[in-house]
């Protein structure tokens, strides 16, 4: 049919999340303190379907962050139509103490700087 699959969406939110991380604090530096972002809600609404021949193009933006959870959305675009958007929230989990983790301050840090700009 030449028509995008709907799990495709889902997989480059979860892309554009990766390389926000890696921009602000890259996952390998997060695992060496034993920290690890989760994934725990994912909201999408599928607007318009997209061709295997349309060139999209993705943004994502921090919508909000608290101690411990984040949420961020997401837009898949052609020209001036948004073909999809979404939301995920999510939080940090310490591998060794087992249990949800304060956001890592590399990462305020980091988030801080860049809204200054």
């Amino acid at each position: 049919m030449g028509i995008v699959s709907n799990i495709v969406y889902v997989r480059w939110f979860e892309d554009l999340r990766m390389e926000f991380l890696n921009a602000t604090y890259p996952l390998r530096e997060m695992m060496k303190s034993d920290i690890s972002p989760i994934l725990m809600h994912t909201e999408v609404d599928y607007l318009l379907p997209l061709t295997i021949f349309d060139r999209p193009i993705g943004r994502c933006r921090l919508e909000k962050m608290g101690n411990s959870s984040w949420e961020m959305a997401f837009e898949i675009i052609v020209g001036d139509t948004v073909h999809c958007k979404g939301k995920q929230r999510g939080c940090f989990f310490d591998l060794k103490k087992k249990k949800v983790a304060r956001i890592p301050e590399q990462l305020r840090a980091a988030i801080a700087e860049e809204r200054k700009k």
